[in-house]
């Protein structure tokens, strides 16, 4: 890209034309299209980090959605003023557009950052993806299973990416389902596509492959989003659009500093270990910490005290992510900004370093987080197992054809014509969009530790 410009498109996935002006802007008619989405709500019984439910209130993927769309708007709203303000030879539509739209598109694309994260957080993914690298072996119609499938179909199914599954469900067209997916804007849909590669592509050399973001059955979609936001090319890959970055940056703000928040909640950390911590950064970052020391101690609860840090420190790195943003723009505007903000932050910000290792040692490796990947583990595992030996079999036996029954229309593609790949991607969804409850209960019944009652 060379310009500010050229980051703007006023067009619909799936539609035509760009669909009548109206009261609402387009980008708000995202944010409420996807409230709305069941794939969404969905999300209220999905793990962000710890178990689900509990009898103390911690964030599950919807509250963490909700609020990375808050810290989103904001964080588009003072960069959209600051591209303004710095590029004075913008056209007043385009200034138009970061004033008053940027923070829209933003928060929208990162209300829908996680839609596509299987139950029980990342250890979801990681079940799906070792289900199939541990069951290669299997024999499916006198193949093994992994002979199924090309190179690229393996990756996807040994790699499973919630990135490139947010894509797909977004945009893919399911049986009985209208064409363009949810029919949101094309200028949303890039701003998720945090790893604009597909599975075949990744490098953990550079930050924008990483990971994946699209499934190859999705690559269709993918190319027009490329195509009509006109995403840089070099040597026949693809960079991030600019807005990627005010994303990712709005969901690593939350989580690093909502996570804390969360541990404390639940006993993990002390009050005084958090309120060092927060304040340590604080000092690196606010120029008001007298201020906010002096308030501090005016508070008596607890809770509201690290509720008050907590929102000083999300402003504080806001504000920064915004400055690294502004100050970087050439190279992010052209491909060649290989880093996160919030990375860049914490390089001349020791205390949001501290505040990563406490989480590390003492957050994510917390005997409740463990024990939940050791849930996701079993019950996934058990649940495509089941599933998709059934979908794939030629030759199915009645208890598999009764399986199939229990697969939404939408997704059972068992009886229809098509590839390996194209039907296990279709239990992929089925079981992808389960929440953590629904996952678990299912799984009880099929092992028969419980039995179904009649409804």
């Amino acid at each position: 890209m060379q310009n500010w410009g050229q980051c703007i498109s006023y067009r619909r996935y799936g539609y035509q034309s760009s669909g009548q002006a109206g009261f609402r802007s387009e980008f708000t008619r995202d944010y409420d299209r996807i409230i709305f989405l069941s794939a969404f709500r969905r999300l209220q019984n999905k793990t962000q980090v710890f178990p689900l439910p509990g009898n103390v209130f911690v964030h599950n993927r919807l509250t963490h959605s909700l609020e990375v769309a808050s810290v989103g708007r904001s964080l588009g709203a003072i960069t959209g003023h600051g591209i303004v303000d710095t590029y004075r030879d913008i056209s007043e539509q385009d200034a138009l557009f970061y004033n008053y739209e940027l923070s829209g598109v933003i928060s929208s694309a990162c209300l829908a950052h996680d839609i596509g994260n299987p139950a029980f957080g990342h250890s979801g993914e990681k079940a799906i993806s070792h289900y199939f690298e541990s069951h290669k072996d299997k024999v499916v119609n006198n193949t093994v299973l992994k002979d199924l499938f090309n190179h690229e179909e393996w990756q996807d199914l040994t790699n499973f990416e919630g990135n490139a599954n947010a894509l797909r469900l977004l945009t893919r067209q399911f049986k009985g389902k209208l064409e363009g997916g949810h029919r949101l804007m094309y200028l949303t849909l890039a701003s998720i596509l945090k790893y604009p590669c597909a599975s075949h592509e990744m490098d953990k050399s550079y930050m924008h492959k990483k990971k994946y973001g699209y499934f190859h059955s999705d690559k269709n979609a993918f190319e027009d989003i490329v195509s009509e936001c006109k995403l840089v090319m070099e040597d026949g890959q693809c960079k991030r659009h600019p807005f990627v970055y005010l994303v990712e940056a709005a969901d690593d703000i939350c989580y690093r500093i909502i996570d804390m928040e969360d541990a404390h909640r639940i006993g993990i950390l002390s009050e005084d270990v958090l309120q060092d911590a927060f304040l340590k950064l604080l000092m690196d970052l606010d120029d008001n910490l007298g201020r906010t020391k002096d308030i501090l101690h005016k508070i008596g609860d607890a809770n509201e005290a690290v509720s008050f840090l907590r929102a000083k420190c999300i402003n504080a790195l806001v504000n920064k992510a915004s400055e690294i943003f502004l100050h970087n723009a050439e190279a992010i505007l052209s491909g060649q900004f290989n880093h996160t903000l919030i990375d860049e932050v914490e390089k001349f910000c020791p205390g949001l370093k501290e505040i990563t290792d406490i989480s590390v040692e003492k957050i994510y490796n917390h005997h409740s987080v463990i024990e939940v990947e050791m849930a996701g583990y079993n019950v996934m595992s058990e649940l495509l197992s089941v599933f998709v030996e059934a979908v794939l079999s030629e030759n199915k036996t009645s208890i598999q054809k009764k399986c199939i029954q229990l697969i939404p229309a939408q997704y059972n593609l068992a009886y229809d014509p098509g590839s390996h790949y194209e039907k296990t991607m279709g239990v992929l969804d089925f079981v992808s969009g389960m929440t953590d409850g629904y996952a678990t209960e299912l799984y009880r019944k099929i092992r028969g530790i419980e039995i179904p009652s009649h409804k």
